[in-house]
């Protein structure tokens, strides 16, 4: 079972079991972590659920795709090389350990 910690804006680490296979944001959703919304379910629709990726697991999770991209873009605040929706990262057991940094904004 991949495990993802969560940072918040203030430095406080939450840190949950997945499930293989869910994406970031329904896990964080299930566990209750602050700042991570999901409004759209995981649709890539609303980027409530928008996180930094930290550097180490950058190469991991891959590029956002194009509509993830343009979400990006459009609707969130403080955008940075590791910015990606939750919604769109699955755990896996290569991401045992996933580090995430919930932007202030969401808080």
């Amino acid at each position: 079972m991949p495990k993802v910690i969560y940072v918040s804006a203030s430095g406080a680490e939450q840190a949950v079991d997945a499930l293989d296979g869910e994406s970031v944001m329904a896990t964080a959703v299930k566990n209750g972590v602050p700042g991570i919304i999901g409004e759209c379910g995981g649709n890539a629709s609303c980027a409530t659920c928008h996180v930094w990726v930290r550097d180490e697991f950058l190469s991991l999770v891959g590029e956002p795709g194009e509509m993830e991209d343009d979400l990006l873009d459009l609707g969130v605040g403080d955008r940075r090389a590791g910015s990606r929706l939750s919604c769109q990262i699955t755990c896996t057991p290569e991401l045992d350990g996933l580090t995430v940094d919930v932007p202030p904004e969401q808080a």
